[in-house]
């Protein structure tokens, strides 16, 4: 019997200009939005990830923590470095993510998420490997950033499925491929 393809979620925050982080990486722009009490998805989808995916940069702000947040979940960081490990349930990894993503069904995991910067999402959207795309859009201008998504691959029309508003001027955006 063939494994099921894991149900990949890019979800992820980004300002009203599209971008992820300010040009050096920093995100403490989110910090007023996630004061607002309000539950954006997150904490659920967290919960119902079975693995996480995440590019280096976004690993290596996690080692300035010190600490791994999720060590209960299965972890992928994409990179061709030697990177610290901290924690046994982190692999780091070389493959493609079509590789990683038969590697999770294989293992029978059914959904991921990929956690990192546009270069991480854009590869797996390449691949056409990301079953929904779930934006946080917050109302804030940054100018220059990093983008929710690289440069490259090719056009990929979606299809919006829900639009939520908060109180905070956040609205939340899913969609799936057509």
């Amino acid at each position: 019997m063939k494994a099921l393809t894991p149900e990949i979620i890019h979800f992820v925050a980004c300002s009203l200009d599209g971008f992820i982080a300010t040009e050096d990486g920093e995100v403490d722009w989110l910090e007023r939005f996630q004061r607002a009490g309000e539950d954006h998805g997150v904490a659920e989808l967290q919960v119902s990830a079975d693995a996480l995916l995440l590019g280096s940069r976004t690993y290596e702000f996690a080692l300035k923590l010190g600490a791994w947040p999720s060590p209960k979940t299965p972890s992928w960081v994409f990179t061709h470095r030697k990177l610290k490990k901290l924690h046994p349930s982190i692999t780091l990894t070389s493959q493609t993510p079509r590789e990683a993503v038969e590697l999770l069904a294989a293992r029978g995991l059914r959904r991921a998420w990929p956690m990192g910067g546009g270069k991480l999402a854009t590869s797996f959207r390449v691949e056409g490997l990301i079953s929904s795309y779930i934006l946080n859009i917050v109302p804030i201008i940054l100018g220059p950033g990093i983008s929710v998504f690289a440069a490259g691959g090719p056009q990929r029309s979606l299809v919006l499925e829900l639009a939520r508003p908060f109180k905070s001027g956040i609205v939340q955006l899913t969609y799936k491929d057509s």
